[in-house]
């Protein structure tokens, strides 16, 4: 789904430049991938009866595309579907990397990537690209899991329904490296710096009712 000859960058716009901190932003396509691909959760913000409605939800991206899913029923899925230009939609994802301890209080940050994506979402209604997103959801978690589990029967594909948002309007933003102390405070007398955090698997748990004879697949030993 992505473009054959795909630009290096993301086009810039009103809504995709920060107003504060403009040299940690970024447009490279490669950067706001990398930052989707490490992780699976994301924050999607729409318009409800005039209010702002923020979720958090599970997505998957297949090229130049992500893909959000959820019940047939929720709100922001009936309205994607039911709006003929669909919904209008911010996501958000976000790695917190460290924490930044600077000697005054008012210096504290963290060190972080993040991407926004503004555009119009819109459902998915062909069963193959359907498929596909949902494959993708599967992966995007736990990378080969689409094709050691059933894949969705008739019934549960007619009880999901998924998203389409295009990567068109999109930045990254990051922010990295120590503390930024005033001239007059670096010599006080507190501790100063970067606490990192890190993210991991723990060691797969196998359910109660497994057939002890399944072995851990290898996708999920690697991890």
């Amino acid at each position: 789904m992505a473009p054959s000859q795909e630009s290096p960058t993301y086009r810039s716009t009103d809504r995709t430049v920060p107003t504060r901190a403009r040299e940690r932003a970024s447009h490279d396509r490669a950067l706001v991938h990398a930052i989707l691909d490490e992780t699976s959760v994301c924050h999607l913000g729409f318009v409800r009866d005039g209010a702002p409605v923020v979720l958090p939800t599970l997505y998957g991206r297949v090229g130049d595309v992500l893909y959000v899913h959820g019940s047939t029923g929720s709100r922001p899925l009936r309205m994607a579907g039911q709006a003929d230009p669909g919904l209008e939609v911010c996501l958000t994802v976000t790695h917190v990397d460290g924490l930044v301890l600077a000697r005054s209080a008012f210096h504290h940050s963290i060190n972080y990537r993040s991407v926004v994506v503004h555009g119009t979402a819109r459902q998915v209604t062909d069963p193959e690209e359907k498929r596909t997103a949902l494959d993708a959801l599967v992966d995007h978690v736990i990378p080969g899991r689409s094709s050691d589990s059933r894949p969705a029967n008739a019934r549960e594909l007619a009880a999901t329904a998924v998203l389409r948002l295009d990567l068109d309007e999109v930045s990254a933003k990051v922010r990295t490296g120590g503390p930024d102390d005033d001239p007059e405070d670096l010599a006080l007398p507190h501790w100063t710096g970067v606490v990192p955090l890190v993210r991991g698997h723990g060691v797969p748990v196998p359910a109660d009712d497994m057939d002890p004879s399944v072995v851990l697949p290898p996708y999920l030993s690697s991890l």
